[in-house]
């Protein structure tokens, strides 16, 4: 594992397993580094008057800079992920957590406590927690960094925030260059597509798509079967972040699609797939501001809105559209007309949005949308350019980070998740691991996996802070995808299983597919095979760069019980 002390930076921990309490403390320390970011040129006399505001001396801030700008990653500020030095601040972690916490439970409530009571519940809780109490400026300062909008919001209500923060101009605030904000959402496309078998129709697939404000382009999108969910979210914010050239090349499509790097705010309504942990702290990680839509406003979300509309008004023109309402439809015979397959629309999509799309003129701009971004980056003769956004130093991590995640313990015949098991030779050290500090409490580790194929996990090792792909402990299972395991399950529970294992699990799988072969004329059926090919051909995630490898494993089957490694062994691995 790379170590500061030979100067690389230390590998990130995973997100999930860091407490809310480090978690505002790393992104108090970010929001006092931020105006020395973003300013083009840092004086000492910035750094001290940002210091001051923070309750920090200035020595300590410039270790925060160093840190953070080694990775570009908010969780290089946590507590105790230093480079080796005498410490990131004068006070203990504790004690941040007590200032964080008082400031949210106490300070942040309706009841608008003054800072000087605020700073004697603070005492209170320092004098039960038997540590030395900060010096009220320190909570001040801390106090005076919190955004006026939140503090009027927390403290007066929704409505006065609003009436006294929000904008009432027609433009989107703040979106002044290229990725300043990209708004996101879901749609149900308005045509039928069919399955690449019999090319008969399966029903509407959701487009999940991302606009960025400043130019109108599209920064990425999803297309999927599926309902909308996180993961839908998660790969289309990867897919906007990371460069396109290498996916549109497998696509065969020859056109420029610039509009990438990591993004300063994403908006989003307040659906529930957009309100996850996960969602929150993947944007966070990367440095990344996400924020919802008020309530009541729905022209903050009108530039998405316009131009999921205007893609299914292209869409209007292939065969097989539901056009928008069923009064416009008429008697087009949609199902009758379906012609395109999930992949063949996809690629459309990808043809429309960089051969057309980006090439024309829009009326709100008075340039293409290419055009308008290309001048953001580069600058025009009467405003400098912003240049190019930065990219993951880790593109299979960023994806990984936006996976969805459980946590599990890890036992003799290695991890369950839905009742099925997962081992390889990595868990070992991890066999009934108790939690630290506690001899009694079994630790719980990590666990992400791709809805798309749940074959195979990725299990986070907190000590290497390294993925490590984990497969099927039944070698020669089917690959299968979470939504057909639920379908699995409806349909035992149906048979009146109550007692549902992993065989009968998989033997389940096994006839279901048998139904669908036998039956490839129902819609269901067609529509779940051609899901789950689509999924098989996703990109996929590459082990050796985003995760560990893991060695190659032989035999069909594993013995009954693992048996963990000696105990000399493990600890010789923590030392």
């Amino acid at each position: 594992m790379a170590r500061a002390e030979d100067g690389v930076a230390p590998a990130p921990p995973d997100l999930s397993t860091v407490s809310e309490a480090n978690w505002r403390i790393a992104e108090a320390r970010y929001a006092a580094i931020r105006p020395l970011l973003e300013s083009e040129r840092r004086s000492v006399v910035d750094v001290e008057q940002c210091a001051r505001q923070a309750g920090v001396d200035r020595a300590t801030l410039y270790r925060w800079l160093d840190r953070y700008q080694a990775t570009g990653q908010c969780s290089a500020l946590l507590p105790g992920n230093s480079k080796g030095g005498c410490g990131d601040s004068r006070l203990s972690d504790p004690v941040e957590a007590l200032i964080t916490a008082v400031i949210d439970d106490h300070y942040l409530t309706a009841q608008k406590p003054s800072a000087a009571a605020t700073y004697q519940e603070l005492r209170r809780r320092c004098y039960q927690a038997e540590v030395a109490a900060p010096h009220i400026n320190t909570l001040r300062a801390r106090i005076a960094r919190i955004a006026g909008s939140v503090r009027l919001r927390r403290r007066e209500g929704t409505r006065a925030a609003r009436d006294r923060y929000d904008p009432v101009v027609g433009a989107f605030p703040n979106a002044d260059w290229p990725l300043a904000v990209i708004q996101i959402d879901h749609t149900p496309a308005d045509v039928l597509v069919v399955d690449d078998r019999q090319r008969l129709p399966i029903g509407r697939p959701t487009l999940t798509v991302a606009i960025d404000v400043f130019s109108r382009g599209v920064a990425g999108f999803y297309l999927a079967l599926d309902p909308p969910c996180a993961l839908s979210v998660g790969l289309c914010l990867a897919r906007a972040i990371l460069p396109k050239e290498t996916w549109l090349a497998r696509q065969g499509i020859d056109a420029p699609w610039p509009i990438g790097g990591l993004m300063d705010c994403v908006h989003v309504d307040n659906a529930p797939e957009f309100r996850g942990a996960m969602l929150q702290r993947a944007c966070a990680e990367y440095g990344i501001d996400l924020h919802w839509r008020p309530v009541g406003r729905p022209h903050f979300g009108g530039h998405i809105e316009r131009l999921c509309g205007t893609l299914n008004q292209a869409i209007h023109t292939l065969p097989g559209t539901t056009f928008s309402n069923p009064a416009e439809r008429g008697d087009y015979p949609s199902a009758q007309k379906a012609a395109m397959t999930l992949d063949e629309l996809e690629r459309w999509l990808a043809v429309y949005i960089t051969q057309v799309y980006h090439q024309k003129l829009h009326q709100g701009l008075g340039m293409s949308p290419l055009k308008k971004y290309q001048q953001g980056i580069l600058g025009d003769g009467e405003r400098l350019g912003c240049g190019l956004r930065p990219l993951p130093a880790d593109p299979e991590r960023l994806r990984l980070d936006f996976l969805p995640y459980v946590e599990r313990t890890v036992q003799p015949y290695g991890l369950r998740i839905d009742e099925i098991y997962y081992y390889h030779d990595v868990l070992k050290p991890w066999i009934r691991a108790a939690q630290p500090g506690s001899a009694k409490r079994p630790r719980t580790f990590v666990v992400r996996r791709d809805p798309r194929d749940i074959s195979t996990v990725f299990f986070f090792d907190p000590e290497l802070k390294q993925y490590f792909p984990i497969p099927y402990r039944r070698l020669a299972a089917p690959s299968m995808s979470l939504w057909e395991l639920r379908e699995v399950r409806r349909r035992l529970k149906a048979e009146g299983r109550h007692s549902i294992d992993e065989a009968a699990l998989f033997a389940g799988y096994e006839r279901l597919r048998q139904i669908e072969a036998q039956a490839l004329d129902a819609t269901q059926n067609r529509r779940r095979a051609q899901r789950r090919d689509h999924h098989q051909h996703r990109e996929p995630l590459d082990p050796s760069v985003g995760c560990a490898a893991r060695p190659d494993v032989d035999g069909a089957s594993l013995p009954e019980a693992i048996t963990p490694f000696a105990d000399r062994y493990v600890g010789r691995r923590r030392e």
